[in-house]
Formats: structure tokens, sequence, C-alpha cells
């Protein structure tokens, strides 16, 4: 069984920051891709950021240049380092993986609410 689970979200102000963290438990294998996804009130889900297995990162155009994503494999975690937060940042953060047999899993999500 795989599980993730999502810390870190909060409530923060207009130019600050946070660190996401999301625990992985259960074997993922060693190809896997890792991402973050949001969903802002009313919205659909979005990718915010992708790491491959290779160590490619990808972001969103919103958020490049203030969010960076990175992975721990010591310790199964992945985190979203986000900087210069905007209210329209708001939303519930989820931690994706896709494996390398295209399963793809998902954790319950973090609140993160930027205010102005």
């Amino acid at each position: 069984q795989v599980h993730l689970v999502e810390s870190g979200g909060g409530l923060v102000q207009a130019g600050g920051s946070l660190r996401l963290s999301c625990a992985v438990s259960g074997n993922i294998g060693s190809r896997s891709a890792m991402g973050w996804y949001r969903q802002a009130p009313g919205k659909q889900r979005e990718l915010v950021a992708i790491l491959s297995s290779g160590g490619t990162t990808n972001y969103e155009d919103s958020v490049k240049g203030r969010f960076t994503i990175s992975r721990d494999y010591a310790e199964s975690t992945v985190y979203l380092q986000m900087n210069s937060l905007k209210p329209e940042d708001t939303g519930v953060y989820y931690c994706n993986v896709r494996n390398y047999y295209n399963i793809v899993y998902w954790g319950k999500g973090t609140l993160v609410t930027v205010s102005s």
C-alpha cells in the first residue's frame, strides 16, 4: 500500500513563504515522478510542479521563480518550497506520485491560505 501525507499548509500573508512536505510510505519504485497540484475554491485541480524520476522539474507558469520542488530519497519525502506567496496561490495542495506502471497515487491535501 502506498500512502502520501501532506503537511506544512497554513495561513500566511502575501509575500511570505511556506514549505510543504509530502511523506511517502510504501513501495513506489525508483522510477516514479512526483508532483504537487492545487485546487483553488471553485476551480479545477491544476499542476503546480513536477519532478521526474530523472530529476527534471517543470512548473506552472505563475509559480516559476517562486516555487521549488525537491525530493529527499533517504526520507522518502517530496517538498514544495513556496516563496513570495500571492493570494491567488490559495488552495488545497495535493501531493501526487506516478509510478513506472503509470499508477497514480494522491494524498488528501493540505490547505494553503494567502491573505492580502
